[in-house]
């Protein structure tokens, strides 16, 4: 149901973690696709290991001119687009009273500025295409008011809303927008201030632990592919139940 046979796929943030991982998997689904990223020698690596079906395109999200540059690539090496993942994001985490107003821009810019970005150069290339579908990386973030989060729970917030935008405006188009938002995950980001993996390593969730960058991965390529053929708009929570609600402790028989 997850079959992305002839389909072109843009991954953004792809040199590593969720981003890396969602190209692994679409690959694995029979799709062609672009690893595009700032990190040059790791997404050239990325694409080493991914194989024939798979390019590796410079690209920083917040230039006109190289989100152009990358929708001609996967025109020209695989003759169309049909998919696009906005994953491509910083993270960061102080008080909104610290965050100077220069910082705060910069996080909306690559975080909201460089989806909007991708999805208006994206979409004419789509529509030649005869439809696609766009998944934009929120957050859990995206999803609650997390303390420490100003500008980046803000740019991820936007990012819901600028998919449901979108969604409403593509529909006609045959073009399907929906947003993924993922919990704590591990990755080479997180890994560095100290995340850990496996069960009991982060009760603040109902599972437990943290989510494993090929469990987001799973979700997007579903959202890919035709097996989410009547979901656009919508919001897909991937957080082991943390935007649910507080953990509660509870022992069958009492």
């Amino acid at each position: 149901m997850t079959d992305l046979s002839g389909k072109v796929i843009i991954v953004t943030g792809a040199a590593r973690g969720i981003g890396a991982e969602t190209a692994r998997e679409a690959i694995a689904a029979g799709a062609n696709v672009i690893v595009a990223d700032v990190l040059a020698d790791e997404g050239a690596a990325t694409v080493a290991e991914l194989g024939d079906r798979a390019r590796f395109v410079a690209l920083d999200v917040t230039s006109e001119q190289e989100w152009d540059a990358a929708i001609a690539a996967a025109e020209r090496e695989f003759g169309g687009l049909h998919g696009l993942v906005n994953n491509a994001g910083i993270s960061t985490g102080q008080p909104f009273e610290t965050e100077t107003p220069e910082h705060f821009r910069k996080v909306l810019e690559i975080n909201l500025v460089g989806v909007f970005l991708g999805m208006r150069a994206a979409v004419p290339a789509m529509q030649r295409a005869g439809g696609g579908s766009i998944v934009n990386v929120s957050s859990a973030a995206g999803l609650m008011g997390l303390a420490l989060t100003g500008s980046y729970g803000a740019s991820k917030w936007g990012v819901r809303g600028l998919t449901k935008i979108a969604a409403v405006e593509q529909g006609v188009n045959g073009i399907r927008v929906n947003s993924v938002h993922p919990g704590m995950t591990y990755t080479p980001m997180t890994s560095g201030v100290g995340i850990q993996r496996g069960e009991g390593n982060y009760p603040n969730t109902p599972m437990g632990r943290v989510g494993e960058a090929n469990e987001i991965a799973a979700a997007i390529v579903f959202l890919l592919s035709d097996a989410a053929s009547y979901m656009t708009g919508a919001e897909l929570a991937v957080d082991g139940g943390w935007t649910t609600g507080p953990t509660v402790k509870y022992v069958m028989g009492q």
